[in-house]
């Protein structure tokens, strides 16, 4: 989960062995954030996760309340980045080694039944060193730079990428979703 604030950009990019991966993890809104939820993904951290925020809320506050409501959260995996760029990452105890996740402005990388704390470690250096970069090229770039430290140790299975901006003042656009691809299974 990562924003850019500059170009007012908020997203997600995922890639799992897990079939539809791209209909569960990513949530974002203009403005508001950006929402990962994995592992035992519980979808209700999407929305819930996305309306803590805009009532501007910060990532770790969210993660908080998401978590410690949620009587299975010790299975899942959380990341958040806030409106600000504000970022913050959960990982249950009970999830999959090797799992964790790293932060720091403006992203949350995690990741669980990796082959290492190496993928996230690559997803995290990646994103840092593409400033400047369009985000979804960033995101796109930290995907590939975790599939290279060895990635999912179960393999890959589907991805998904979702990007989103603000509606340009006067545009006559209606979209905010820039991006939004999803590959559900491909062997």
């Amino acid at each position: 989960a990562a924003c850019d604030l500059e170009a007012g950009r908020w997203g997600v990019a995922t890639q799992s062995k897990f079939l539809g991966v791209g209909s569960v993890v990513p949530w974002a809104e203009p403005q508001a954030g950006a929402v990962a939820t994995q592992a035992y993904a519980n979808p209700r951290y999407g929305p819930d996760g996305l309306a803590l925020l805009r009532e501007g809320v910060s990532a770790q506050e969210a993660v908080e309340r998401l978590t410690s409501a949620d009587e299975g959260s010790e299975h899942r995996q959380l990341g958040i980045v806030d409106a600000k760029g504000g970022s913050a990452t959960f990982t249950g105890s009970e999830c999959y080694d090797w799992a964790g996740g790293r932060t720091g402005p403006g992203y949350a990388a995690q990741g669980n039944i990796l082959v290492s704390g190496a993928t996230v470690d690559a997803i995290a250096e990646s994103f840092e060193a593409t400033a400047g970069k369009p985000l979804e090229e960033r995101l796109m770039d930290a995907l590939d730079a975790g599939q290279s430290k060895g990635g999912d140790t179960r393999g890959m299975q589907s991805a998904g990428l979702l990007v989103v901006r603000p509606i340009p003042p006067g545009s006559d656009s209606t979209v905010e979703r820039i991006v939004d691809v999803r590959v559900d299974d491909h062997e």
